[in-house]
């Protein structure tokens, strides 16, 4: 959801990559969220963090707040948004898409501040 929604909101100010630390597929529920706000997120992949280039990289935004955020060696500038994964969320497929919608206003407004900040 980060990457899409980092994609949407900079356009093509800024080359954007998204990865994990514990790769694995891109959930129906965030694809399903994503689409509320016009989003096609459905062609994403998930990533390890193994597969970028680390020197490549001007700033690194970790989303981790349960599990363990990866490290990345380097002077890059790093951001930390504690937001709980909302694919760990218990209930309902409701309750469950609704921990989606959550995390994605939590990175969305993040985001653009973010851009506001950088006067993007």
């Amino acid at each position: 959801m980060a990457e899409g929604l980092a994609r949407h909101l900079f356009g093509d100010k800024i080359h954007v990559q998204s990865a994990g630390s514990k790769p694995s597929h891109v959930r129906p529920l965030a694809i399903k969220a994503m689409a509320e706000l016009g989003i096609d997120i459905s062609h994403h992949q998930s990533k390890s963090v193994n597969e970028i280039n680390i020197s490549d990289l001007d700033c690194v935004i970790t989303l981790c707040a349960e599990e363990v955020c990866p490290v990345l060696p380097g002077k890059t500038k790093r951001l930390h948004w504690p937001i709980p994964d909302p694919a760990a969320k218990a209930g309902t497929d409701a309750e469950k898409l609704e921990a989606f919608r959550e995390a994605r206003g939590a990175i969305k407004s993040r985001l653009e501040t973010l851009k506001k900040e950088a006067g993007i």
